[in-house]
């Protein structure tokens, strides 16, 4: 059975090694998927504690605040939370750009795969989505 339009054969063989870049360039899509998601979330993160940072600086020093350490509140000054964020946001940022990079590479590699597969196949490929 046959996808291509009534008359329109397909000249173009399949060889091993091509199928092998297709299956890395799905493979890679999946996974620039993933990481753009998780870029997401580190973003949403970021702002969060950018917010929080900017609201905790507006109280007393003297001021206690109730702080998240793994699933526990505790109490501590307006100075320690503000050390606390700024060490938080600096761990964020540092994975935030790591995720950078590593969708960087994903697409340096799919931009190649995209040239390999379309210069052999032509329109008999679709790699949009």
């Amino acid at each position: 059975m046959e996808l291509l339009p009534e008359g329109q054969q397909n000249q173009v063989e399949v060889l091993f090694s091509d199928q092998q870049k297709i299956n890395e360039f799905s493979k890679l899509i999946q996974r620039k998927d993933k990481l753009t998601s998780i870029l997401e979330k580190q973003n949403q993160e970021k702002e969060y504690l950018d917010d929080v940072s900017m609201e905790i600086e507006l109280l007393d020093e003297d001021e206690l605040v109730n702080y998240k350490i793994s699933s526990a509140f505790v109490k501590l000054r307006q100075e320690e939370v503000v050390e606390r964020l700024e060490k938080d946001t600096q761990l964020v940022e540092t994975e935030i750009e790591a995720l950078q990079d590593k969708l960087s590479t994903i697409e340096s590699r799919l931009s190649e795969l995209k040239t390999d597969l379309y210069t052999k196949f032509g329109k008999n490929i679709n790699l949009e989505r």
